[in-house]
């Protein structure tokens, strides 16, 4: 798994493993998956120990998080035992709230999803109405492991916003949610601590946690267009966590009228091409924002996700690589950039939401700026 870990960030959500060295220990009993690790390799990995590690370990053991996996031949001595992560010990639930629905879904510790749901939603409704909705699909998703802890809620939502604060900005076409305090109101509603950032984030974080390696730029293309960067290994938010915002670039000086005021924003002219059934020119204007990204940043990959990518991957892949390549033919760089799909339309988004949840505990906070 990539990500940064930090000292002041890692185990922030879950109060029994705010220790750093706890969230380390964890975070290989994870990758371990159900082969499981010993003491002493534990020990070696993370420069702690044997002592401390065996504290460590005999506390996540009593607090069901971790279980003895048998034994393994020790080149010498005893058998060592071997420890694996309980996954379903806790869980998260992570949520994708968009313009016109919302997918929730609950994870365990390993980022394995247990229950999806998928719900229409005005976005442009009263407030209330939402977080009704909102919180009427995390309750119900609760529900399905009920004895088992959450550790809290991840949401993801269409930006740009205050990923600190949890608070909304001018979300185009819905300039009344300028200024809420959505957080704040989800935790309220739903008893559990909540963490909130784009969708583009979210998925970007689930991509590099995954393993996904290199900088990279994550494009959604669904009700709107947005993007969510990785760089050195961490999500790029920018000082004020207003990075990514990928869809208001302007391409055309005095194109059509934006719903973010503006005129010839590459999200009016791909949705528009793609209203009018011309995929290849979505495809194509995708791509030339792509190719501004790849020669401004360097970066070495380029992935599409989003349901109106999901409609035609091979069509949106081979235009944005189409255009990447003729631009590094004119010396404008990417000429060694790979394109490819993140699958799933939506879905990725939701588990990268509730992501935001887990990868603290885990030491991966994967943030930067």
């Amino acid at each position: 798994m990539n990500g940064s870990r930090t000292k002041s960030q890692a185990g922030v959500n879950l109060p029994a493993l705010r220790h750093h060295n706890a969230a380390l220990v964890l975070d290989l009993l994870r990758a371990a998956g159900a082969e499981g690790i010993s003491r002493l390799e534990l020990a070696e990995r993370t420069g702690l120990t044997p002592q401390a590690v065996s504290k460590i370990t005999a506390r996540l053991r009593a607090e069901g998080l971790a279980v003895g996996a048998g034994l393994r031949p020790s080149t010498g001595g005893k058998p060592r035992t071997v420890l694996r992560l309980v996954p379903d010990a806790q869980f998260a639930v992570g949520l994708h709230l968009d313009r016109d629905g919302l997918t929730a879904v609950l994870v365990d510790l390993a980022g394995r999803p247990v229950a999806v749901t998928t719900a229409p939603l005005d976005f442009g409704a009263p407030a209330e109405q939402v977080l009704a909705d909102a919180a009427d699909a995390v309750r119900d998703l609760s529900a399905a492991e009920p004895h088992k802890p959450v550790l809290g809620l991840g949401v993801a939502v269409p930006g740009p916003l205050d990923h600190r604060d949890g608070v909304l900005h001018r979300v185009t076409g819905f300039p009344q949610w300028d200024g809420f305090p959505l957080r704040d109101a989800l935790a309220e509603r739903t008893g559990l601590p909540v963490t909130v950032d784009k969708d583009t984030n979210a998925a970007a974080l689930a991509l590099s946690l995954s393993g996904l390696p290199g900088d990279f730029a994550y494009l959604h293309l669904g009700t709107g267009l947005g993007a969510g960067l990785v760089l050195g290994g961490a999500v790029h938010r920018g000082a004020r966590t207003g990075a990514g915002e990928f869809g208001h670039q302007t391409l055309q000086l005095d194109g059509p009228l934006c719903g973010c005021g503006g005129r010839g924003c590459i999200e009016a002219l791909c949705l528009a091409a793609e209203a009018r059934g011309d995929r290849a020119e979505a495809a194509r204007v995708l791509g030339a924002g792509a190719a501004n990204l790849v020669g401004l940043l360097d970066i070495d990959r380029v992935v599409l996700g989003g349901r109106t990518v999901a409609a035609d991957e091979d069509a949106y892949v081979r235009g944005v690589r189409a255009v990447i390549e003729e631009r590094a033919a004119r010396g404008g760089g990417g000429g060694s950039v790979t394109v490819t799909v993140a699958g799933g339309g939506d879905r990725p988004v939701a588990e990268g939401a509730a992501q935001l949840v887990l990868a603290p505990v885990f030491g991966r906070v994967g943030e930067r700026g």
